[in-house]
């Protein structure tokens, strides 16, 4: 980025996402923040001690997201206009039509895609309905005609064609300075086997068929242990329905959503990460982050057999994929981790030459100051 005699500013906001969230806080905004920008950042729950530099504005949370238009949209007006930003950086959109105000005021406005809700929102639990699909709808096309866009996945962009202005893909590739301090010697515990899962725990995510792995899984390692961390969609009946659940109950730790920061410790010893998603919704066109993360780990992965995650996992050879609908796949996968800890280290160590060599933040984050460039360069021939 050329040098500026005054830095210019920037906001970030999302009405849903979490402070610590690692794309928008630590890889995005400290990017920027280190970058001669001068960085906003406006989160539900806000903490300013989660990273430095970056200028920190806490909003309420809702899970609804009538309530996050109808008042925290509303609150982030009135605490953030004032600061006259050169660029605003959106991740929901629900403020959409929020964002023209800022642009009144001279702001350009960047509209980040981070799913593809045209294939997904029929599969969200709440915030869903007629009403609200035909409001996101038309919101996603004002930002398609007026706005900067930011997708993460490139198969997004066969559902966002003809778009207004120029936009980017930037990948979530892990941020390797901040995964390196949980990163141990591949020693997994062959008395105690243990695996380690991040991220939305729902069956749309394959967790039956993941319980029902498990379940053949425990006649030859009946100590195993999985550490669960995310927010849950199902219910706890629903998972006593699910057959023979209660067989594996006491080998499953669910600890609900966490900071990653406490969560990678439980990834220590572990014999492998998985990753397993049915072929629903935007899934089979989305790099799933936590496949990377774990390799950035050095650990093994077991993930979906789409072509997509073929393409990093059988290239590298750094673990398997397998069908989400399969659980004797899952069982003799993690078997052959178990069994063969010389070979799963291998496949650990090929994953973080990847992670080091390709998907790594590093790339991305050259991408996002250029297109930050651009935008502005953009916006100033415009005015």
């Amino acid at each position: 980025m050329s040098q500026r005699d005054k830095k210019v500013r920037v906001l970030h906001i999302s009405t849903a996402h979490q402070p610590q969230d690692p794309r928008i806080v630590f890889k995005q905004c400290q990017t920027l923040a280190e970058s001669l920008y001068d960085v906003f950042c406006a989160l539900p729950n806000a903490d300013p001690a989660v990273a430095s530099g970056i200028h920190f504005i806490r909003l309420p949370y809702f899970q609804r997201v009538i309530w996050r238009t109808l008042l925290t949209c509303p609150l982030i007006l009135l605490r953030c206009l004032w600061l006259r930003p050169g660029i605003i950086h959106i991740y929901v959109p629900e403020f959409i039509p929020f964002a023209f105000v800022f642009q009144l005021f001279g702001a350009q406005v960047i509209y980040e895609v981070q799913e593809n809700l045209y294939k997904k929102i029929h599969l969200k639990s709440f915030n869903k309905g007629y009403i609200l699909e035909k409001a996101f709808r038309w919101f996603d096309a004002l930002a398609r005609r007026h706005f900067y866009l930011i997708f993460t996945e490139h198969g997004y962009l066969d559902t966002y064609t003809s778009l207004a202005k120029p936009h980017a893909v930037i990948y979530n590739y892990p941020l390797l300075s901040f995964l390196e301090p949980f990163r141990q010697p591949y020693q997994p515990n062959s008395a105690q086997p243990s695996f380690f899962y991040i991220g939305w725990l729902s069956f749309e995510r394959a967790f039956d068929t993941l319980v029902a792995g498990l379940v053949k899984l425990k006649l030859t390692y009946p100590d195993f242990v999985v550490h669960l961390f995310g927010r849950q969609t199902f219910t706890k009946s629903d998972l006593i329905n699910l057959p023979n659940f209660t067989d594996i109950r006491n080998n499953l730790r669910f600890y609900g959503y966490a900071d990653q920061r406490s969560a990678f410790p439980y990834a220590a010893r572990a014999t492998a990460g998985m990753a397993l998603l049915k072929p629903v919704g935007d899934y089979p066109d989305s790099y799933t982050t936590k496949l990377f993360e774990y390799m950035a780990l050095g650990l093994p992965v077991i993930t979906s057999d789409f072509p997509l995650y073929k393409d990093v996992v059988e290239r590298h050879h750094c673990g398997f994929c397998v069908s989400p609908y399969d659980p004797n796949q899952i069982a003799d996968a993690l078997t052959y981790l178990i069994e063969h800890p010389e070979e799963a280290r291998t496949m650990g160590q090929r994953g973080r030459d990847a992670v080091e060599t390709i998907y790594n933040w590093t790339s991305e984050s050259k991408k996002l100051l250029n297109y930050y460039d651009l935008v502005l360069s953009q916006g100033h021939n415009s005015t």
